[in-house]
């Protein structure tokens, strides 16, 4: 097998032929790394790999999730976010067959996975760059297939009573729902499922199965509506920089108890010395070096690039666009880094 190196310089090589970095490079320099990747709709002809992390990143080769098997549904398709590394593809498809098998209505509701060729958003995430993340909504897939427009439209449905502090609704919650959270942790290849703290706690004191796996299952901001999956990168994948391993432990411990207190939701404390200062957006030059080839690759047909082949049941349109999650920042950031969310005291995973 071609050494990764090899495949980089392969892919530079053949964007310099086609000529697709002239007169470029000046206008990518002066323009934010989510525009340059939010209007790409395509993937990459090349090798399937992440490049980068979770939250800095990009990917070549990615392939789409079908719009419609037997046991999932992609959601919210004019987001054009069903495309991922295609071990995470795989996953996915053997995920809703076995939330099935739960008792999870028919299937899956898939949600954002990552753009064509990954990289940042123009809305939303900020993680989902690099093609090993999903989303999967806390409904499951009714047995009448949703039409296109029903995928745009159906809202989602929170887990959480919004009258108490972070309190799982029992008339939403059941045992199906900690069967299916908890099936998605078992996977192997799965690093991370990222849950409200209300459903953590929920799944700490009544999940009577393999407590280990409980520690795969990390509280976060959010994520009431819906459920994030995380795959370890694969293997051989060189340029993609791997999370710290979570803790051992089930997770039902002071880090968890953390979540219940004022510190992770007081106000920030303004500093009257110190002046406002503008965000500054993620540019390609602070992605990894391959991310311009990636960027600038010839396109892979959609029906071609479909994992498993066949043709789509939706043409995918420009993404719509959506309110921005900027609580997502804290699911990407490395427990060596540290990064500005609009979250007071944000806590490392771990």
């Amino acid at each position: 097998m071609a050494s990764i190196s090899g495949k980089i310089l392969r892919l530079a090589a053949a964007v310099f032929l086609c000529g697709a970095f002239a007169g470029t490079s000046a206008a990518q320099e002066d323009t934010p790394a989510k525009q340059l990747f939010g209007a790409v709709k395509l993937p990459s002809r090349t090798e399937a790999e992440p490049l980068g992390f979770y939250a800095k990143g990009c990917m070549s080769g990615a392939v789409a999730l079908p719009t419609d098997g037997p046991t999932w549904q992609a959601m919210r398709l004019s987001r054009n976010r069903r495309w991922g590394n295609p071990e995470m593809i795989a996953l996915l498809e053997q995920f809703s067959r076995d939330a099935a098998k739960l008792g999870w209505g028919s299937g899956i509701l898939v949600g954002d996975i990552s753009q064509p060729r990954g990289g940042p958003m123009l809305t939303g995430h900020a993680s989902h760059q690099i093609g090993l993340d999903a989303d999967i909504w806390f409904t499951p897939k009714p047995t009448q297939p949703l039409t296109a427009q029903q995928r745009e439209d159906m809202p989602f449905t929170s887990m959480l009573d919004k009258s108490k502090f972070l309190t799982v609704d029992t008339r939403r919650w059941t045992n199906t729902h900690a069967n299916v959270v908890m099936q998605a942790a078992s996977y192997p290849q799965v690093e991370r499922v990222f849950v409200n703290p209300a459903i953590k706690k929920k799944l700490c004191e009544t999940w009577t199965g393999d407590r280990s796996l409980l520690g795969k299952v990390r509280p976060i901001y959010g994520h009431d509506e819906h459920f994030h999956i995380r795959i370890h990168c694969p293997a051989g994948a060189a340029n993609c920089q791997r999370q710290a391993p979570v803790a051992k432990g089930d997770g039902c411990d002071k880090s968890l108890a953390w979540w219940f207190t004022k510190e992770p939701w007081a106000p920030p404390k303004p500093d009257p010395n110190k002046k406002p200062v503008k965000p500054r957006p993620v540019m390609l030059s602070d992605l990894p070096k391959a991310c311009a080839a990636v960027l600038a690759a010839p396109s892979r047909p959609e029906e071609d690039a479909t994992f498993g082949g066949g043709a789509m049941a939706y043409t995918s349109q420009p993404a719509a666009p959506s309110p921005a999650e900027g609580i997502e920042a804290i699911i990407g950031e490395p427990l060596s880094a540290s990064m500005a969310v609009p979250i007071p005291t944000p806590r490392p995973l771990q």
